[in-house]
């Protein structure tokens, strides 16, 4: 069912809209002989009738450049917003000839800065790239020579990831907007609560702004400033709406402040000069999530009623809230706090880090439920997927985002970490893949060997640990590197190993939701196998390389022995586009350097183009002797079952595509220095927030009571 735009969507005719389809290029960028103004628009494109500046062309030749793939707070002081023209004047002299060749072709084309001109009817030309991806089927792909980077165009390939969100966006964009879901194939959307959220607008903000699409950014402000509203009568998810959208308001300003050439907006919004519409709408929403921590102890309710700004219990789980949920909302607060000065932020989500604590679980792993009222764990279940996962990731953050000035944070990062190795790392049966299992039965019961796709959020995070985000080789050079930390790599390589597996044992090349592994019985365990005196690079690597040489699909999957180890059950096997794999992918390479990550990210991302892409096929065009029906790519969805091909796919794209996964692929192909490590921290939904010294009030107000 398609839907009408609504009165407050945006303009489809944005005289802007043709010129940020052209990615902005570094100035030490070679745009090539035959192209003009920088804009990357050949001679040949320019003298033909393809869109001008549009994605068709470029995605209709994102093969045709296909190279062999090788193996392998004090209240603060805002400053004015930098708003207007503010370009670079080396940017204007690259652009200028460009910015006049393109409007021009753009007038005789009649196009008017249609929709229909700048993506092909809301969709992107899609057939050379769906026959490349294609012709990608087993056996067929290029024989890998080596893992050298040597002609590759990383640049390139970032613009394809840019390509396909502007493809995702776009759809969304005619089809959906304004709303909390979007569906693909049937054209539509839907709001989670009455009046909607801005879900998918505001998650995706910062990917926007990253992505330097101006005028997008401009109908996505417009939107916020004239339709989002957080005074809904009804209970939301806690959590969920800390990170997506505090996360993302908060992000937006950060990046709109901080990197104003991004994105740059001319003009204040309309009827409200002078405003700072992020961080107002921020402030509106975090005062209404307040009220999720007014219980007995502290710990939020997993749900809050944004109007009433009372929390509400879960209603399973015997009200209990995730343990997750309740310790991932520091970043956000903490951060707001250092915005507005507002201590009551700060000290809020840090109680319930000390309410945690309290409770002294053993080596530092927690059951995954905790009620609010008592404060009390519910239940043994330990595990790093769904409703355990974030808490250790935000311990080691909160300890980065405060410029590591909270040594309380890194103490309990570290234990949590021993206790990771000590009680949930064990080795598959056939190849020693290194597996982050679970204990349903607390830390003395049997060892599942399970991992949610999720978990794989964690090789990335004991890298970030182990360095602070500096490079690795710097931070080796430093008096404190310890053999721990060399420890610690080694262990992030192996867990990258094992996530990468899961998308390589699949005939979609795409990882399921659950994976489970093959292990002895009894389960190797980690202090079993490699006391801390002898783990090293040698003995702790799985037995089978292939895992490292493999440029899917290279041979028959039955063919790798250590697919023997892999067991994916029938209900696990769907997909719904989650980023933590290309999310540590991401950590990685940029910490050790080693771009076989980006390899490994670049055969993912194909794949996702190859099988969630939705395609829309016009038969009219066939109407000429001779001539094939044109494909076009309207969007990416989630899918069913990662083991089928074709894919059989669902109608939903989850708002975290946007927000996570392209933005994980985007920096991982990005210079090391674009949104750098050492100076950000990036939320658990991807938004960027910068390190700063906690000040004043802001500052940790507990102490751990003594271990026993």
């Amino acid at each position: 069912m398609s839907y009408q735009l609504p009165p407050t969507g945006p303009s489809l005719s944005a005289s802007q809209r043709p010129l940020e389809d052209n990615y902005w290029r570094a100035s030490s960028r070679n745009s090539g002989s035959g192209s003009l103004g920088g804009y990357g628009l050949s001679q040949s494109q320019s003298q033909s009738g393809n869109s001008v500046g549009g994605i068709s062309h470029k995605l209709n030749s994102f093969f045709e450049t296909e190279k062999p793939l090788p193996m392998y707070k004090d209240k603060p002081y805002f400053a004015p917003r930098r708003t207007g023209p503010a370009r670079q004047r080396q940017r204007i002299l690259y652009g200028v000839v460009g910015f006049v060749v393109l409007s021009l072709l753009w007038l005789f084309a009649g196009s008017g800065g249609s929709e229909k001109s700048k993506t092909g009817s809301g969709s992107m030309k899609g057939g050379d790239l769906w026959n490349w991806a294609q012709s990608f089927e087993h056996g067929e792909a290029e024989k890998p020579t080596g893992w050298g980077s040597s002609g590759i165009d990383w640049d390139e390939r970032r613009e394809k990831v840019r390509d396909a969100f502007m493809v995702s966006w776009d759809g969304y964009e005619k089809y959906a907007w304004g709303f909390d879901e979007y569906h693909p194939i049937s054209k539509g959307g839907r709001h989670m609560i009455d009046g909607g959220m801005g879900w998918i607008i505001v998650d995706a903000l910062d990917t926007l702004i990253m992505m330097n699409l101006t005028s997008r950014v401009q109908d996505a402000r417009r939107w916020i400033h004239t339709s989002l509203q957080y005074n809904q009568d009804h209970d939301v998810n806690t959590f969920e709406t800390t990170i997506r959208m505090l996360g993302g308001l908060l992000s937006a300003h950060y990046l709109s402040t901080k990197y104003p050439d991004l994105a740059p907006i001319r003009d204040d919004d309309e009827g409200s000069p002078g405003e700072d519409l992020y961080i107002e709408k921020a402030t509106d929403l975090a005062d209404r999530l307040l009220g999720a921590f007014e219980s007995s102890s502290g710990v939020p309710y997993a749900s809050v009623n944004l109007n009433t700004s009372r929390g509400i219990p879960s209603h399973a789980d015997g009200g209990a809230s995730s343990t997750a949920e309740a310790t991932s909302v520091q970043l956000e607060f903490k951060y707001l706090a250092k915005l507005t000065g507002e201590a009551e932020y700060w000290k809020t989500v840090e109680k319930v880090i000390q309410v945690v604590d309290d409770q002294q679980m053993e080596d530092g792993l927690l059951p995954i439920f905790i009620n609010p009222e008592s404060g009390q764990f519910r239940g043994e279940n330990i595990r790093l997927g769904s409703r355990g996962d974030s808490y250790y990731e935000y311990l080691i953050k909160q300890y980065l985002q405060t410029s590591e000035q909270e040594p309380v944070y890194k103490e309990l990062w570290d234990e949590s970490l021993m206790g990771i190795r000590k009680h949930l790392i064990t080795y598959t049966k056939h190849a020693q893949m290194t597996v982050l299992g679970e204990r349903p039965n607390g830390l003395y019961g049997a060892l599942s060997p399970k991992m949610d796709h999720l978990v794989c959020f964690m090789p990335g995070t004991i890298a970030l640990g182990a360095t602070g985000g500096k490079p690795l080789a710097e931070a080796q050079k430093s008096p404190d590197w310890t053999r721990r930390q060399d420890e610690e790599i080694l262990l992030a390589k192996e867990l990258m190993k094992t996530c990468w597996a899961t998308y390589l044992a699949t005939k979609t090349g795409l990882a399921p939701e659950i994976t489970y592994f093959r292990i002895d019985e009894p389960p190797r365990m980690m202090t079993d196998m490699f006391p801390s005196s002898t783990m090293t690079e040698g003995n702790s690597k799985s037995k089978h390389e292939d895992l490292l040489l493999v440029s899917r699909p290279l041979y028959p999957l039955e063919d790798n022995p250590w697919q023997q180890d892999i067991d994916i059950h029938p209900q696990d096997r769907h997909n719904l586009q989650r980023p933590e794999t290309v999310e540590s992918l991401f950590y990685m390479y940029r910490i050790t350097g080693d771009e076989t990550y980006r390899h490994w990210g670049w055969e993912m991302f194909k794949s996702f183009i190859k099988h969630t892409a939705v395609i829309e096929t016009d038969e009219s065009d066939s109407n000429a002797k001779g001539k094939k029906p044109s494909s076009h790519i309207m969007g990416f969805t989630s899918l069913s079952n990662v083991n089928t091909v074709p894919a059989i796919q669902r109608d939903n794209m989850e708002s975290f595509w946007l927000a996570e996964t392209l933005k994980y692929f985007y920096l991982l192909f990005s210079d090391r220095d674009f949104l750098s490590l050492e100076e950000n921290v990036f939320n658990t939904e991807a938004h960027p927030m910068p390190r700063f010294k906690p000040t004043g009030d802001l500052k940790t107000g507990w102490t751990r009571k003594p271990r026993n």
